[in-house]
């Protein structure tokens, strides 16, 4: 770009004077919330009353039913008050349109990023902090695993608890971090990438995200009910989550479904947006590889999801309405349950490491000042691994007794769909090849993604195949897997994507001395931690279990030292964000040299993104090549017939 767009926000528009009085309780906010939360909790429990009453159904006041019915109804107060439904609720009842004076729209203070905002830079801003933060919940859940495992015999807690830990532990990594992490990185970056004002529907885009706190309150506050936290794995297995459970296994029934909910209005938002906002010029093959994957991550969200969601409603169902779906001895099938959440959590899979491969590409790409290898290839391949991902689900339950003559399709399924991930992982390498590489702490992050994601995907071939999985089943050898593919995987691409586009969202550039200690401690902590977990499954180990033979003993003691040393990292990642976040050194508008079409806005971008409709002229990666360029703004055009006519 010979000259960025113009960095100066729009004028704000006159916004409406805030409301006085009595007048504070009935707007839209945190005022508003604890009466609407407390009025729905009330209706949801009278509803309960009337119908058990009108039905003759004893105990009228039945603590199962309550807790599952106000799980809705409470949070439906709560959305009620921050706001989320006023636009809607004004248009249901035939109220006149008030015009948008975008009060709402837009980060003018830090107060902004507490109530219902459209700004999509804000709603990935919310998504981003408030995954963090179940990040660090989930991993305090590992420590104190850990800790337990430290020795063998019971420490701390008793089985059950434990069994909570691992399962609200694991629920809240893949629902409430690595899922929506991403959709928070992609909800700031995609609208600015694709030249687009904003998403196609910002009002449902600001309530995705209310859903996620939520469904991570949820989950975090099963331990607190009686009996304790849902204990059955974030796999939820019938029917051991919904005969043999306490009450908290309900509360991740419908955490699920919240999480859910959001997932799939966040990604039926995105295909809307990429594929009818793009700018001008930019067809499909000038999109970059982050938006192609978004664009293939959202549509197995909206095709899978569902399959979940359903799966938890009749477990829900067996345990609150006595329905037999999975109950054997009523004739209930117990495997359907498990073919259809693997249907789901396969693809699940491919939902949290796509975002992934697109950040990588991004990264590695500018940091390597090459472009793509294989650009197209690249793209194709997401859309293979699309199709492959929902063909491969039951090599999750080789041992579970299913149809032996769908073992070996399987297999072959499971191995197939290495092959468009190799390209990627080829075509990253072909990338970085002669490149002139800057390690900042974005590249050190993607390359740590790409050879730790080498390791986890050769432990899945090793998985893939029957007689080998058979083996290691339940097994240290599988926690070691999903780790190198879901930690080395999805986090490690997390971290770039946070890192490469901190100035970007923030206005700051954060500390690069910081950032590579952060990486260096997470790499090897991660490695001390997980690696030696592949020994421990192969010798017999089994996976979730508080106590274990004596002989694993010097091995856990190793790993849960080296895992205290992984949480430490945190804290590092923690302090950098937040005191760059307040006193970091400004950040120009491009600090990468980037050519995609974020870094061609000021930072942080104008709050409607472009002051100028870009066009879009060339490829995004192009970068060594002479005079190339992605796009061009007017500014542009009139500097080149300016050059054009000078004698």
């Amino acid at each position: 770009m010979t000259e960025l767009a113009a960095g100066a926000p729009h004028e704000a528009h006159t916004a409406k004077p805030p409301p006085r009085g009595w007048r504070r309780l009935t707007a839209p906010g945190w005022l508003r919330v604890p009466w609407t939360t407390a009025l729905a909790f009330g209706i949801g429990a009278g509803l309960m009353v009337l119908v058990r009453w009108a039905e003759g159904w004893h105990p009228i006041w039945k603590g199962s039913v309550l807790t599952t019915i106000e799980l809705t109804a409470a949070p439906i107060g709560f959305l009620v008050g921050i706001g989320a439904f006023d636009y809607w609720g004004r248009y249901a009842i035939g109220s006149p349109t008030q015009p948008e004076d975008h009060s709402g729209h837009g980060a003018r203070s830090w107060r902004d990023y507490f109530r219902v905002n459209t700004d999509h830079k804000v709603i990935g801003v919310q998504y981003v902090v408030t995954t963090i933060f179940f990040f660090v919940a989930a991993g305090l859940l590992a420590m104190f695993m850990r800790a337990e495992l430290a020795r063998p015999g019971m420490q701390f807690f008793d089985n059950q608890t434990y069994n909570g830990l691992f399962s609200v532990h694991a629920a809240l990594m893949i629902f409430l971090f690595v899922i929506p992490a991403f959709a928070g990185l992609a909800n700031f970056v995609i609208p600015l990438m694709i030249g687009a004002p904003d998403m196609a529907f910002p009002r449902l885009n600001a309530l995705s995200y209310w859903l996620l706190p939520i469904a991570g309150t949820m989950m975090l506050s099963s331990f607190l009910v009686p009996g304790g936290a849902f204990a059955s794995g974030w796999t939820g297995y019938a029917p051991l989550a919904s005969t043999h459970q306490p009450l908290g296994s309900v509360f991740f029934n419908m955490g699920v479904q919240w999480a859910g909910a959001s997932s799939i209005m966040t990604a039926l938002n995105f295909l809307v947006t990429i594929i009818t906002m793009r700018a001008p010029g930019m067809t499909f093959w000038r999109m970059p590889l982050l938006v192609w994957a978004n664009f293939t991550t959202s549509l197995l969200v909206v095709i899978a999801t569902p399959f979940i969601a359903g799966s938890q409603f009749f477990v829900m169902f067996d345990r609150v309405l006595h329905t037999h779906f999975f109950d054997p001895t009523q004739h209930g099938y117990v495997l359907g349950y498990q073919h259809i959440f693997w249907f789901y959590s396969h693809p699940a899979v491919y939902i949290m490491m796509l975002p992934g491969f697109g950040i990588a590409s991004e990264v590695i790409s500018v940091m390597a000042r090459k472009p793509i290898f294989g650009y197209r290839l690249m793209a194709l391949s997401l859309m293979a691994i699309l199709v492959l991902g929902f063909s491969v689900w039951a090599h999750h339950m080789f041992v579970s007794g299913m149809a032996p003559w769908l073992r070996v399709p399987m297999m072959v399924t499971s191995v197939v769909i290495a092959v468009p991930t190799g390209i990627k992982v080829f075509s990253w390498l072909a990338t970085i090849w002669e490149g002139r590489i800057h390690f900042t702490t974005p590249m050190l992050f993607a390359l740590g993604f790409v050879s730790m994601f080498v390791i986890g995907g050769l432990s899945g071939i090793y998985l893939a195949a029957v007689p080998i999985d058979i083996h290691v089943s339940d097994t240290y050898f599988v926690v070691a897997h999903i780790h190198y593919v879901l930690f080395g995987g999805s986090l490690f691409t997390i971290f770039a994507g946070i890192y490469y586009w901190f100035p970007k969202m923030t206005g700051r550039m954060y500390s690069e001395r910081l950032g590579k200690l952060h990486f260096w401690m997470t790499f090897i902590g991660f490695n001390l931690t997980f690696f030696p977990m592949h020994w421990l499954g192969i010798q017999g180990m089994p996976r979730r279990v508080a106590d274990y033979a004596p002989r694993f003993a010097g091995l856990n003691l190793f790993i849960s030292i080296a895992s205290f040393a992984l949480g430490a990292s945190t804290v590092v990642f923690l302090y950098n964000m937040l005191v760059s976040w307040v006193r970091g050194k400004p950040a120009p508008a491009n600090p990468w040299r980037a050519l995609t079409l974020e870094w061609q806005v000021s930072s942080p971008p104008p709050i409607f993104n472009f002051d100028e409709i870009p066009q879009v002229v060339g490829n995004p990666y192009e970068y060594g090549v002479p005079g190339a360029r992605h796009a061009i703004f007017n500014g542009d055009r009139t500097t080149e017939l300016e050059e054009a006519r000078a004698p």
